[in-house]
């Protein structure tokens, strides 16, 4: 819920999300039934949409429990259903006729006779394949009707399988990942073996840590936002539910920029180092553009790690101001101390720095540093920061 109302704040138009059951991030901390209901307010009441994934390829054995399922979202006023499975799609629509349906990017769509296939079902939004074109979405804009959408993604991971259709998980953990679990064997690193020399293991690259045979870099497509644009597509999509609020905020921020520099100005827009720069300081790969201006090659992967790049810390969450004392009140998230310069950031607004000069606990006790997860604090700044406003630090 943190997450989904960060994305919100920090500029989104509209977020996805997933119920405790039947969505492809089974580990995603994902909303109760009360919860999407209390998700769905916060979402219309700030001019936004929310779009609920029902997105796993089901079996036999959880067809009665999805019914039952759906039937619990029934006047939940969740925007649209993001499917992949027709089966799902049926059972949704037993349920509630007029719902919206977007098609997942699981369904794999990379031509535009398919998507009018969807379209005849009653498909509002195509969510296009990772694996298609800047060329290729064109083509396919041109070929459906003028009320139809196609969303494509435009930042974050990139699966070795077709949009997420993997059977490695299933395979060498005994989780699948299209119901949900993946294990993410495409970032583990691998070695050769002989089969008559058992143990003996041979890196596939010469390098000392082995070889990420399978490592993608991550999507980044915030340099070409008039190019999507032109394609026609019409939602630009981020994968992150399985990151941290901070990453959320930092990464949807920098869109949010970029898209708003672009629509108040399409033939003037000039693309700025500063929105790369400031994605950059949230937890990442190394990135690439995907297939959008041609197939990837070597380039695309990385062969040496599948760390992430971590340069900066989130130490803080902005809560409260007294204007009484003027202190702004703060939740620890990593450890910071007095003496330390800090970046401050909040929706719609460019960071600026502090130097935290003093800093009290909740008693009112100077302290000189705050190591405790979540600590309530009480600083002064120079200049005050609204509320859920985020504080990090360079490492």
């Amino acid at each position: 819920m943190e997450k989904l109302k960060t994305a919100i704040n920090y500029g989104a138009d509209a977020v996805y999300f997933g119920g405790e059951l039947f969505s492809l991030r089974a580990g995603a901390g994902n909303l109760s039934v009360p919860e999407i209901r209390e998700a769905m307010d916060f979402i219309h009441e700030r001019g936004c949409k929310g779009y609920m994934t029902i997105n796993i390829y089901p079996h036999n054995s959880d067809i009665q429990l999805l019914r039952d399922y759906i039937s619990k979202l029934d006047g939940i006023p969740v925007d649209a259903f993001l499917v992949s499975d027709p089966g799902v799609m049926t059972l949704i629509r037993e349920q509630m006729p007029d719902a919206e349906i977007h098609l997942s990017t699981q369904a794999n769509t990379t031509n535009y006779i398919t998507a009018q296939y969807w379209c005849s079902q009653g498909v509002s939004r195509i969510v296009a394949a990772r694996e298609m074109s800047l060329a290729d979405l064109r083509e396919m804009r041109e070929h459906l009707p003028d009320d139809v959408e196609i969303e494509s993604f435009v930042h974050g991971a990139m699966c070795i399988s077709y949009s997420g259709r993997c059977l490695l998980s299933n395979f060498m953990a005994d989780r699948d990942a299209n119901r949900g679990a993946c294990t993410h064997p495409c970032r583990w690193k691998y070695a050769l073996v002989e089969e008559q020399r058992p143990g003996e293991y041979y890196p596939i690259e010469e390098d000392e840590r082995g070889s990420y045979i399978l490592n993608s870099r991550d999507l980044c497509m915030i340099d070409c936002i008039p190019d999507l644009a032109e394609a026609g597509v019409s939602s630009f999509k981020i994968e992150g539910r399985m990151k941290s609020m901070y990453y959320v905020a930092t990464v949807v921020s920098a869109y949010r920029a970029a898209i708003d520099d672009y629509l108040a100005d399409p033939d003037g827009y000039t693309y700025k180092q500063e929105y790369f720069d400031e994605l950059c300081k949230a937890s990442h790969r190394e990135f690439t553009h995907g297939f959008y201006y041609n197939k990837p090659t070597d380039k695309d992967q990385n062969y040496l790690t599948s760390d992430y790049t971590r340069d900066y810390s989130f130490v803080g969450l902005v809560r409260d101001f007294d204007e009484k004392t003027g202190l702004t009140t703060v939740e620890q998230r990593n450890k910071f101390s007095v003496g330390d310069t800090v970046e401050i950031f909040g929706p719609r607004t460019h960071y600026y720095e502090e130097v935290i000069k003093e800093m009290y606990d909740e008693e009112g006790n100077p302290v000189q540093s705050a190591p405790h997860p979540q600590q309530i604090l009480k600083i002064r700044f120079s200049r005050t920061p609204g509320r859920d406003f985020i504080i990090r630090k360079k490492k």
